[in-house]
């Protein structure tokens, strides 16, 4: 209060933007006007190619016309009904097209409105289920360093980014944090590198320290997204599964990011083999294109706490004025179509090796300290140029000058691209991440 604002449209003064230096950016905005495919084009018609899939939502390349037409029917049809002990019928149909794909047992479904919502949601499952079996003492939950799990208050206190709690604190207590798995011998590695399994035994010493019977869940994403793709150890994520097992704590998969196909299975938990008790959702389960996420819970949960009710009244107290919004259903049952149709998860499977040996083609390119790949998502993590995080800030203001759309966490630029790019995407990706480099 009291300051000049700077000279720029006044137009762009009321949006106080997400995630965005602020005064930079309505100094010299960068904008986007349209998206078609695999680029965004911005006012005056540049092309820019989609190297993040937007923010790890567009799976299925930009303005699908099934998608929108779907979305415009529903809302000629039903716009909204509140979702509290009323339904409509594509609410219930994509929850059982959701069942589709993920493992066996993992067949409850509860809809929210993004992947933050989704993990505080979770975290509430996990209180309330332990609640119902007489263990309420079970209190305390378990994530990592370089984690990352929304910007919910929930959310906030299980990620292991300091940004996000330097100005709010810690959220919520009783959250502690496992070692993170990106060792320097790990440097370079594609797929799964094969140090690091016994950090999982992290998890053990919290149960030997705070008692495994006062921990309620343990939190992470298969891979490490948004921190800047960082894959599991082998045997990593299957250590963590037998420690839950043995001390009745709930595994908990955030799989927002590697989710629907990023890994060339349907979600990360088939892909390594390992199945969570509650796993969360979001981004490309409606290709970006209206909010939607969800919680997805073993069968005996959802029976646990539903038989533990009232006969008559409201078993798990929670939920969103939007949960289940028809117009999200809408597109997101028509992209399980496109999912299905399209074989979008064997295409990302068949292209992952070429985007491994595209990204690590730039090893040798100045200032890059890492290249880590696994699916069809990957990160080159560059030396720091002065504070952490400049390098990367810096680079990324002239990524939109060179053509290259991608999200960068601190000095890490990470690439997924949406899962119909062909070769030819890649190359042109790999080659504007050499000039953008080199620069």
């Amino acid at each position: 209060m009291g300051h000049a604002e700077p000279e720029v449209a006044t137009s762009l003064q009321p949006f106080w933007m997400p995630f965005s230096p602020n005064k930079e950016f309505k100094a010299e905005p960068r904008l986007f006007a349209r998206a078609q495919g695999m680029y965004f084009y911005t006012p005056d018609g540049r092309a820019v190619i989609d190297a993040s899939s937007g923010l790890f939502c567009v799976a299925a390349g930009h303005c699908r016309k099934e998608i929108a037409e779907a979305v415009y029917r529903q809302l000629q049809t039903l716009d909204f009904t509140a979702p509290f002990l009323r339904g409509q019928s594509k609410a219930f149909e994509l929850a059982a097209r959701i069942a589709e794909y993920t493992p066996a047992g993992l067949n409850r479904v509860f809809f929210v409105n993004s992947g933050s919502e989704a993990v505080d949601t979770a975290m509430k499952v996990a209180l309330m289920l332990h609640r119902v079996r007489g263990q309420p003492q079970r209190q305390l939950f378990v994530s990592r360093e370089r984690a990352y799990h929304g910007v919910n208050m929930g959310g906030v206190a299980l990620a292991g980014m300091v940004n996000n709690r330097r100005a709010y604190g810690v959220g919520l207590g009783g959250v502690y944090h496992m070692r993170h798995t990106a060792l320097p011998q790990n440097r370079f590695a594609r797929g799964q590198p094969e140090a690091g399994a016994d950090l999982a035994d992290d998890l053990l010493r919290f149960c030997q320290l705070y008692g495994g019977e006062n921990i309620a869940a343990c939190f992470v994403e298969p891979v490490a997204g948004s921190y800047g793709c960082l894959p599991p150890p082998k045997g990593y994520l299957q250590r963590l599964r037998q420690i839950c097992d043995e001390h009745g704590i709930l595994l908990v998969f955030d799989e927002v990011i590697t989710g629907w196909g990023r890994l060339g299975a349907p979600f990360a938990a088939q892909a390594f083999g390992v199945t969570p008790d509650l796993m969360t959702m979001a981004k490309a389960m409606t290709n970006g294109a209206q909010p939607m996420g969800a919680v997805v819970a073993q069968q005996a949960v959802y029976d646990a706490i539903t038989e533990a009710g009232p006969k008559q009244g409201v078993e798990f107290f929670h939920g969103y004025t939007y949960s289940a919004h028809p117009a999200a259903c809408a597109a997101g049952l028509a992209m399980m179509d496109i999912f299905r149709d399209e074989r979008l998860f064997d295409r990302a499977a068949a292209l992952a090796p070429y985007l491994a040996d595209g990204l690590h083609s730039l090893a040798d390119a100045p200032g890059v300290a890492d290249v880590r790949s696994i699916g069809l998502m990957g990160a080159i993590e560059m030396a720091p140029a002065g504070s952490p995080g400049a390098r990367g800030h810096e680079l990324q203001k002239k990524l939109y000058d060179i053509g290259l759309n991608l999200k960068n966490t601190g000095d890490s630029l990470i690439v997924a691209p949406p899962l119909v790019a062909e070769r030819q995407h890649i190359d042109e990706i790999v080659a504007k991440l050499r000039e953008a480099l080199a620069s």
